[in-house]
């Protein structure tokens, strides 16, 4: 079997003591914007997968764990969303969950890259299957940051599909950006964000739930397993201005499933509630 340095592999080294491989069966793209480098290359376990300066962002084999647990979870705890905002995304994968949702009237998508969202249509279109079509989304080519320190109407769910906070990310991980999110949330509304594998990233968490602490009634994290993103369980963070949401029973939450008339491969209302059990070394960075 060839060993990962060799030709054919992309190594990821996001992190200092520990690198993934996966073999690069086709590379079908490879250019760099006037933020990053994209690529996207063929892989046999995951289909295509795109990496932004060396880091995978999605992978069209695992790419729904990720996507229905960041989306359907939100919406469906909320119960009567209409407007949703979802800051990065641009292979457009969230903007397909959250449009799923015929409730949802309404979803502006921000993204910091328009050369992102162009090549997603064109070599990863499996992942937006035909959300940008959509009459109900209005995507926004800017700064997520920037857009989010400006007034607008607000939102019932946010929904920060970032990447790892280095970079043109690393201002979507701030308590400054976390409390203009909350400015821009209903009065039942909920934010939800990206917050890495915590095993390899628990400054990343740590960081993020003490903003959450000062800035919403309820917060936390809750959890899935998206194989391509190594090294544990991946957090994803909830900051809610109300605690009914979390507090959904299962009979409710299996009603309002049921009524949204999607299927989906991960999400379930039995994991649903079970994401929000988390390991102890887990919960002990939420402290």
């Amino acid at each position: 079997m060839p060993t990962p340095d060799r030709d054919g592999w992309t190594v990821e080294t996001l992190h200092d003591d520990y690198a993934q491989a996966l073999r690069e069966d086709r590379i079908l793209y490879d250019n760099k914007t006037d933020h990053q480098r994209l690529r996207v290359f063929e892989n046999a376990r995951f289909g295509r997968v795109l990496t932004l300066d060396g880091v995978v962002q999605t992978t069209e084999g695992d790419e729904f764990m990720y996507h229905e647990m960041l989306a359907h979870v939100p919406i469906l705890a909320h119960g009567a969303a209409q407007r949703v905002l979802v800051i990065g995304g641009g292979d457009g994968g969230m903007a397909r969950e959250v449009l799923r949702h015929q409730s949802v009237d309404h979803c502006t998508m921000v993204e910091i890259d328009a050369g992102v969202v162009d090549f997603s249509k064109e070599f990863l279109p499996a992942l937006s299957d035909g959300v940008f079509d959509d009459p109900r989304l209005n995507l926004v080519i800017a700064d997520g940051a920037a857009f989010m320190a400006e007034d607008h109407e607000k939102f019932d769910v946010i929904i920060v599909d970032s990447t790892d906070p280095i970079g043109p990310g690393e201002v979507l991980f701030t308590d400054t950006f976390y409390g203009h999110a909350r400015r821009l949330l209903t009065a039942d509304g909920i934010l939800v964000t990206q917050n890495g594998v915590p095993f390899m990233q628990p400054d990343e968490l740590r960081g993020t739930m003490r903003a959450f602490r000062a800035l919403f009634p309820d917060h936390g994290c809750y959890l899935t397993h998206v194989p391509s993103y190594a090294g544990g369980p991946m957090a994803l963070g909830w900051g809610a201005m109300s605690g009914k949401a979390r507090a959904v029973d299962p009979v409710t939450l299996q009603g309002r499933y049921a009524a949204a008339g999607i299927t989906t491969r991960y999400y379930t209302p039995e994991v649903h509630k079970a994401a929000f059990a988390l390991p102890a070394y887990i919960a002990a960075l939420l402290t």
